[in-house]
């Protein structure tokens, strides 16, 4: 892909559209930035991209900087509705993502690995395996650190291991991963998708460019997931964590297996009591992982050490500490109801759980019966606080808090030795927190503060 040049507009200052123009620039592009927000609110972005000799547009985006660009390329959290985007879409020029962009110029072989829940613990662990297994690794993608970060560390006997969002695939093209792989499909995002169908179509692209050579694993469990099986070229492996399946790996008894080959005899890999990670949910992030290492030629040894050594990943059912007998969870990740649901199936009750943010036209009555048989009380927070409380009344009790702060203290106040304290809030971060990160730590800060 020849830059040199080119008039390459990057729209959306996030961490990737960041990366991905002082990447253009060292590439000899002519790259120009465009945000909606104003330049008080990006004061701190601004001057190294200035100094980088990019030009920078904010607060809106300007018609003409966009149809005077050769190429342009779209951040994640820019919807690919906006007016400018769909009008130079209509004149036919090009518009790819930094995921597509940074795949033209990524070295080695590539695992991709997206789904409604899960993406970070799973992609943190097989990084974790290919490391023991002296495979030299690389990790990013919406995980934290930009792919396009990646391409100077990446040679041709490197494994990029990479978690993709929907947001991602939706413009991608040339993108071809190894193996990549589905853990789950449930509602989500459908505030910026329009509904489950193109949801689930804008997940089902990550396996568009792979070829009989190339490994797609999938959730036996999950329908959405399994419509996938019937739209690849890839080789297709499954995984289970309730019934023995031909190719793929599940639990058996006591143990994770894994069938190599359909009549093949299964491979034991661990006992399932040596998963150190909380939830039926995160037993099928290890099975989805158990996958993609022995496709990738690891060992059943490795792979075990591994799983035994690997810690819970931050602002995923992380145990935070245990006051007066209370123990305090922080799932901030889980931003939609399914990843609530699991985190909640994972306590037996006595559950205070911490519910709200930014709405995404979610189905808050799901929930129900879940909460009604393992939840005490439910302290709701944020702008989707009036929802919640109207779809689950009767059901739970309530407590209107607003604040994290004001749902922490009140939800110590109640809780008993033995109790749960859960922030799992089936919702976005962004009407009262940077990121999900941000909400998490704000949350682990409060439940430190409190007086033992």
């Amino acid at each position: 892909m020849e830059l040199k040049n080119k008039r390459v507009l990057v729209v959306g200052l996030g961490k990737s559209g960041i990366s991905a123009a002082h990447f253009l620039q060292a590439q000899g592009a002519r790259v120009t930035v465009s945000d909606s927000r104003d330049a008080v609110a990006l004061k701190e972005e601004i001057p190294a991209l200035l100094d980088a000799g990019i030009m920078v547009e904010t607060g809106g985006h300007g018609l003409l900087t966009f149809r005077r660009s050769d190429l342009i390329v779209v951040s994640p959290g820019v919807p690919m509705d906006t007016p400018e985007l769909k009008q130079v879409i209509a004149f036919g020029l090009p518009v790819i993502g930094e995921l597509e962009l940074a795949s033209r110029f990524l070295k080695g072989k590539v695992v991709a690995i997206t789904g409604s829940n899960g993406k970070t613990t799973t992609t943190t662990l097989v990084g974790e395996i290919f490391k023991a297994a002296g495979m030299v690794t690389l990790v990013g993608g919406n995980i934290g650190l930009p792919v396009i970060e990646l391409i100077a560390e990446s040679s041709e006997n490197a494994v990029s291991v990479l978690e993709v969002s929907s947001f991602q695939l939706e413009t991608v093209e040339e993108f071809h991963p190894w193996i990549s792989v589905v853990l789950n499909i449930t509602p989500d995002h459908l505030d910026r998708h329009g509904s489950f169908e193109n949801y689930a179509a804008a997940k089902a692209r990550i396996t568009e460019r792979q070829g009989a050579g190339d490994f797609l694993v999938l959730n036996g469990e999950d329908k959405a997931t399994q419509m996938i099986a019937g739209k690849t070229a890839a080789q297709v492996f499954w995984f289970s964590g309730r019934r023995p399946i031909k190719q793929g790996a599940f639990v058996h008894g006591e143990s994770v297996l894994f069938v190599a080959k359909e009549g093949a005899k299964a491979e034991p890999i661990l006992p399932v009591s040596e998963i150190p990670l909380k939830g039926a949910h995160n037993v099928e992030n290890v099975l989805a992982a158990v996958c993609v290492a022995r496709l990738a030629g690891v060992s059943a040894e490795v792979i075990r050490a591994a799983v035994r050594a690997f810690k819970a990943v931050e602002h995923r059912l992380e145990f935070v500490r245990q006051v007066k007998g209370v123990a305090y969870y922080n799932d901030s990740k889980a931003t939609n109801v399914d990843a609530t649901m699991k985190a909640v199936a994972s306590f037996e009750g006595g559950i205070h759980l911490i519910l709200g943010g930014k709405d995404k036209d979610s189905d808050y009555t799901q929930m129900a019966e879940l909460l009604k048989e393992r939840v005490k009380v439910v302290y709701t927070i944020g702008s989707a606080a009036e929802k919640i409380e109207r779809e689950l009344r009767g059901v739970v009790k309530m407590k209107a808090a607003g604040t994290m702060q004001t749902a922490v203290q009140d939800a110590a106040a109640a809780a008993v030795a033995g109790d749960v304290v859960l922030l799992a809030p089936a919702c976005s971060s962004f009407d009262q927190f940077e990121n999900y990160g941000h909400r998490g730590r704000v949350f682990r800060q409060l439940v430190n503060d409190l007086q033992d």
